[in-house]
């Protein structure tokens, strides 16, 4: 596997806190200031950077990240667009890790082979892909791993404990929980509920737990983050974005501050988490 991804995970445990994960929507408004959000994500506090594959039918997300693929789309955004992101990234950052999170199709059409060599020649660590179950494995997450690219599977309230081994078998990186059922964006579940589950996945691995789904603010970020070992970020940061653009659906002056701004409070969050746990 990359390294990049234990590593940050390792070091990030040894300051005591959990790890940040942070999506956006590549070509969300537009090329170059996607490139400009994405490497301002790490000064203001982000350890792990999801970076979305815009898709024309994203039946698991909410409005806002559906909109933000609209946005993309529009502008003109592709799969190999959005690895290019990827690679202007890597020009200043070689220790943040990177992971792909979207939908089959659009590797399908480019090529399942020819994704993962550009993935892996774009500084790439890992796979998020939500519509591929563990059943589909030989697909893409198989080719993935024997490239050394970390495949990370989504667990949520309903994988019960039948299921989580099969969910688990070929996971890598780290674990993602969806903390409640529903498209993204929803509400903020019960934290005493998610160290719970939290708990019970650990019980079959050993990989990381990190937990996204509703996380909006700091506040979020402390209680989830007092059990996780990561808090996943997407939404806000989305919907921040959203809130910054003109009418025309333009970037403004105020689109990469007002990420960096929101992205500096959920990492305070996440920062004093352990204090929280500890009180």
């Amino acid at each position: 596997m990359t390294a990049r991804m234990d590593k940050r995970f390792a070091d990030v445990a040894a300051e005591g806190r959990p790890v940040l994960v942070t999506y956006f929507m590549g070509g969300d408004p537009d090329f170059e200031t996607s490139v400009s959000i994405m490497k301002a994500l790490p000064k203001a506090g982000a350890d792990v950077i999801e970076l979305g594959m815009p898709f024309s039918d994203p039946m698991a997300d909410g409005p806002a990240i559906q909109l933000a693929g609209q946005r993309s789309l529009k502008s003109g955004q592709t799969l190999a667009k959005t690895l290019e992101i990827a690679r202007r990234f890597r020009e200043d950052d070689q220790r943040t890790p990177i992971v792909l999170m979207g939908y089959y199709n659009p590797i399908y059409i480019y090529g399942v082979d020819r994704f993962l060599t550009d993935a892996l020649a774009a500084g790439i660590d890992g796979l998020i892909v939500v519509d591929l179950p563990p059943e589909m494995d030989d697909e893409l997450c198989i080719p993935a791993l024997e490239k050394g690219i970390n495949f990370i599977r989504l667990a949520t309230p309903t994988t019960d404990d039948r299921r989580l081994p099969k969910v688990l078998e070929n996971t890598s990186g780290f674990v993602y929980y969806v903390s409640m059922n529903g498209i993204t964006g929803s509400a903020l579940p019960d934290p005493s509920l998610i160290a719970g589950a939290v708990g019970r996945i650990k019980a079959h691995t050993n990989l990381p737990v990190c937990v996204g789904f509703g996380v909006k603010t700091a506040e979020h970020a402390r209680a989830i983050g007092a059990s996780a070992d990561g808090v996943v970020v997407g939404t806000a940061i989305v919907n921040q974005i959203a809130s910054s653009l003109t009418e025309e659906g333009k970037a403004t002056d105020a689109t990469v501050p007002g990420v960096e701004a929101l992205v500096r409070g959920l990492s305070a969050g996440v920062r004093s988490a352990r204090l929280a746990a500890a009180e």
